[in-house]
């Protein structure tokens, strides 16, 4: 199925879920922040969130600094 990852678009098994496809990308959710469809992902529902097809995902990384 297709979905959006950061604006490009990616082809995904159905019944990925947003767990799956940050290990399909090789991330390390501890230092990201997902959203689907304009809403936030909280870590702890990664692997429950099943995607759909047309999903957008936007992952971001935290990075710290001053």
């Amino acid at each position: 199925m297709e979905i959006s990852v950061n604006g490009e678009s990616r082809q995904v098994e159905a019944g990925c879920t947003v767990a799956r496809l940050l290990e399909e990308l090789k991330l390390q959710p501890r230092y990201l922040a997902v959203e689907r469809n304009q809403e936030l992902v909280p870590r702890t529902t990664h692997a429950a969130c099943v995607l759909q097809p047309g999903d957008c995902v936007e992952i971001v990384t935290l990075v710290g600094g001053g």
